[in-house]
């Protein structure tokens, strides 16, 4: 059993505190990836709210995977909440672009940015999807930004986890309940390669295809294409899904990533975080 859900009234108790918080403001903008944690905080700010009182705002840029378009579109049309697609141009940031181990730093306070003159106009504070387990999670300099930014983490300042907020999302009958984590394109580069459109695109090309290809042969939890530099991919699969990889499919996924610009390729079990290996020692920002 999982520590977190051990007693149903652990969940409600959290979700209780954040019903409460969320009923002290007038009306939120939700900066909504599209991921478990923001789909959960935009479905409990519209039932608490109301849906006109509720924006979701999706950041658009050379970043974020085109696969993960369509259903954040259709999560937030299902709400009835009126949802933004602000362009951010965080690759023109210094910081973002050298990829250093700072760069989410970077990307979080564009994001923040753009969002403020809405904000703004609004009269309604801004909010991420950050949960109580980002908050002890160590290496998280985004959370950083967002906080200077005066961004608020109603999940977090519940006591929500990941695993409780998807416990309720499964409750509410969110499909968002078990969707796997999604990390924006710049997360599969190393650390230390320049973050360009180009290489972002090849990514988002290679992840694509290899996507196809895996879902013709059984389900896809996780996959990752990562940028190794000099022309080198790891491609990083759930365990389920690597159980089945035998010569033909592994020859479609290595001429999927090839024809994407990749050189060599290697395949191995996914795991959360691997390139973050690189910063062991680091002091958070």
């Amino acid at each position: 059993m999982d520590p977190d859900l051990t007693t149903v009234d652990s969940v409600s108790s959290g979700v209780s505190v954040l019903t409460d918080r969320l009923g002290q403001l007038e009306g939120l903008v939700v900066a909504f990836s599209g991921g478990a944690d923001s789909a959960f905080l935009l479905a409990a700010a519209v039932r608490v709210l109301g849906p006109d009182q509720v924006v979701a705002a999706t950041a658009v840029s050379d970043s974020l995977a085109t696969w993960e378009r369509a259903p954040a579109g259709e999560f937030a049309a299902g709400l009835g909440v009126r949802h933004l697609w602000p362009t951010t141009h965080e690759i023109e940031r210094d910081g973002y672009r050298a990829n250093a181990g700072n760069r989410c730093y970077f990307c979080k306070a564009e994001l923040l940015d753009v969002l403020a003159p809405t904000a703004a106009d609004l009269g309604w504070p801004v909010a991420t999807g950050t949960n109580a387990d980002d908050a002890v999670a160590g290496f998280r300099p985004g959370i950083r930004a967002a906080a200077e930014r005066g961004a608020l983490t109603p999940l977090r300042d519940a006591g929500l986890t990941k695993a409780q907020i998807r416990e309720q999302s499964r409750r509410w009958g969110l499909p968002t309940w078990d969707k796997p984590a999604a990390a924006c394109l710049s997360s599969r580069i190393a650390y230390g390669i320049t973050i360009t459109p180009a290489n972002l695109a090849r990514v988002d090309r290679a992840e694509s295809s290899v996507r196809a290809a895996w879902l013709a042969a059984v389900p896809l939890t996780d996959l990752r294409v990562r940028d190794l530099g000099e022309d080198r991919a790891r491609v990083e699969v759930d365990r389920q899904a690597l159980a089945v990889l035998d010569d033909s499919l592994r020859g479609q996924v290595v001429a999927a990533v090839g024809a994407a610009g990749f050189d060599e390729v290697e395949v191995r079990a996914f795991r959360s975080g691997s390139m973050n290996d690189a910063l062991r020692g680091q002091t958070p920002l």
